[in-house]
């Protein structure tokens, strides 16, 4: 089933939004692919999100030990004015308590 995840604001945590549910988490952990969607016409937010065609691949708070398991590649950004992310698509995406999205890589070591 395809999952969502969004930034809610006004409460400082990540949304992760199903056909059938909505969690919200201090942090959110997704193992596998994603795309990001933009829907500028919309007239209240989210207007970007990160979807997922798998939400089995949504981990909320994940463990310490689990993100161990990874590396930080880059950053995702988000740009509100102009509803744009600097990415499109990928695989491994961590959202942190701060806000901040990275792109995650599994560690080789």
């Amino acid at each position: 089933m395809k999952g969502k995840i969004h930034r809610c604001n006004c409460q400082q945590l990540w949304s992760v939004q199903t056909r059938k549910s909505k969690i919200t988490a201090q942090t959110v952990l997704l193992q596998g692919e994603w795309l990001t969607e933009v829907k500028p016409w919309r007239t209240s937010n989210p207007k970007g999100f990160v979807s997922t065609p798998y939400s089995e691949n949504i981990i909320i708070n994940p463990a310490k030990e689990l993100l161990e398991n990874f590396e930080q590649e880059e950053k995702l950004l988000y740009d509100r004015q102009r509803v744009w992310f600097n990415l499109t698509a990928g695989e491994h995406l961590y959202f942190a308590s701060d806000g901040s999205c990275y792109v995650m890589n599994i560690r080789t070591t």
